[in-house]
């Protein structure tokens, strides 16, 4: 890659820093490191990575509220967090991604998978200034056409109410990212009505009725995702 990307990995234990780093620098990024969340937001703010890879469980300052301050700063507003959990720490993920995450990772770190997931989120990363700008996303079997409220299916017209379709077109324009209840209250209904989970819930099961079960995928206790299968 002609400009290196920057990848921030913020773990205690030093034999996954060094895993990850050397794995992550033989894909040709540049790669910073720390060992707990204070030192991540100091380093963060030093370098302003591409991609922040953060620990849960760490000394001083854990992966959770180190997510959560950088999530407040502008500079992190728009940079990609991503969790590292042990399998049975669903209660890490939920709490992640209410504080901002973008996605997990579970360990134990497999190189392979690993790398293949981070350069996903990468490209998701350099595709999105792309797709906030169009009016039109073709993805999967999908064509969602923002001009003329309307979605087709394999050729296939499909109407959708129009909220219906915002929330399509918002899950949709970042795939495989998870969307909690409350960014998607926020970013579809605003704050001029007042609504609840519960009309999230109808929207994306009318939503699945109409364009089919394997679009849309529900992360128990945090919100939805548009899944690329």
């Amino acid at each position: 890659m002609s400009v290196k990307q920057k990848i921030l990995v913020v773990d205690d234990e030093k034999d996954i820093l060094d895993l990850i780093s050397y794995n992550l620098e033989r894909e040709g990024y540049q790669v910073y490191t720390a060992a707990n969340g204070k030192l991540a937001i100091e380093r963060a703010k030093e370098v302003n990575p591409d991609l922040i890879i953060l620990d849960v469980m760490m000394p001083v300052m854990d992966g959770i509220e180190a997510c959560r301050i950088m999530r407040s700063l502008p500079e992190f507003k728009h940079t990609f967090m991503v969790f590292l959990t042990a399998r049975s720490e669903e209660y890490s993920e939920i709490a992640g991604f209410h504080v901002g995450a973008d996605d997990y990772i579970a360990k134990p770190i497999k190189p392979r998978a690993l790398m293949s997931r981070i350069n996903a989120i990468l490209r998701r990363n350099a595709s999105e200034s792309v797709e906030e700008e169009t009016d039109k996303l073709d993805i999967m079997d999908l064509i969602i056409d923002r001009d003329s409220f309307l979605v087709y299916r394999a050729n296939e017209k499909i109407v959708l109410a129009k909220k219906e379709f915002e929330l399509l077109y918002l899950l949709a324009s970042k795939p495989n990212k998870v969307f909690t209840r409350e960014q998607i209250l926020k970013a579809i209904w605003e704050d001029s009505v007042v609504v609840t989970n519960r009309t999230i819930d109808v929207h994306i099961r009318k939503l699945r009725e109409k364009i089919g079960e394997n679009y849309v995928a529900t992360v128990k206790g945090v919100g939805y995702k548009f899944e690329l299968n």
